[in-house]
């Protein structure tokens, strides 16, 4: 949703960043997504909605998230961010929490550019 606020063009930030990554949209997402758009007005629901159709384009791929009995969200997203050892992330917990697990982190740094907390390898 930040990058619909701050009027970020989110794609190409992260094709430069990572450019030859499959983008990955856990299911998970896009239903809290659909849930701010329904129960927010004003900026909020417009910033929910352009993240919906971010999220829903290319280079974008959504897939299903399983979350295991007593897992949060959360936990299963850092879960599927294992394998990859990458996330991209605003919140300052998930970070926080994908740090501990030696998954790199995206972030929107200073409402203007993405910064990654870790090291990337092409």
């Amino acid at each position: 949703m930040m990058a619909a606020q701050f009027h970020m063009e989110i794609i190409g930030e992260l094709e430069l960043i990572l450019p030859s990554c499959k983008f990955l949209v856990p299911s998970a997402i896009l239903k809290e997504l659909r849930r701010i758009k329904n129960r927010s007005k004003g900026k909020n629901r417009v910033s929910a909605s352009i993240a919906l159709k971010i999220a829903s384009s290319i280079p974008f791929e959504v897939i299903e998230m399983q979350i295991k009995d007593g897992e949060s969200v959360d936990d299963a997203i850092l879960r599927l961010s294992e394998k990859s050892r990458i996330l991209c992330t605003n919140d300052r917990e998930l970070r926080r929490k994908a740090r501990e697990r030696n998954i790199n982190v995206i972030y929107l740094r200073q409402r203007k550019y993405l910064d990654v907390d870790g090291h990337l390898k092409h």
